[in-house]
């Protein structure tokens, strides 16, 4: 791990998810849902200075044919240090280790692709493209 940073195996506290979605830019979640939702992680990692969470990413799914990688986020002051990579390496590792065959997804926000190229993800168009829906 990067000096001065823990990366640990657990998923958020609804405050630290709430937090650093809103300050890394990502789409606000209700409360509600956070608590509902949460529980339902297959894993998760967040990343902390001095005690502090200052990045997280998560993966969700059936458990064995499908998954997604969901939540990447870091506080904006800590962006440029490698903590994507990290987070990216921590939830990779667990995936190749329980999760073999599986198809995983996940939607790139601007210019996060460039990250996660890193890791073998490609675009699916024009085979495929992805759709979305928030429920209001």
């Amino acid at each position: 791990m990067i000096e001065g940073y823990e990366l640990t195996a657990e998923t958020p506290s609804v405050t630290d998810y709430l937090r650093l979605r809103l300050n890394a830019g990502l789409s606000t979640k209700a409360e509600a849902n956070a608590v509902a939702g949460l529980p339902n992680t297959w894993f998760a990692v967040v990343v902390r200075r001095d005690g502090q969470a200052v990045g997280m990413g998560r993966i969700i799914g059936d458990g064995g044919l499908f998954f997604q990688i969901v939540d990447m986020a870091i506080e904006p002051a800590h962006q440029g240090r490698g903590l994507g990579k990290a987070i990216m390496a921590a939830l990779m590792d667990r995936l190749r280790g329980e999760a073999r065959g599986a198809y995983v997804s996940l939607i790139a926000d601007g210019e996060a692709n460039r990250l996660y190229a890193q890791y073998g993800f490609e675009p699916t168009t024009p085979k495929s493209i992805g759709m979305a829906q928030v429920i209001c």
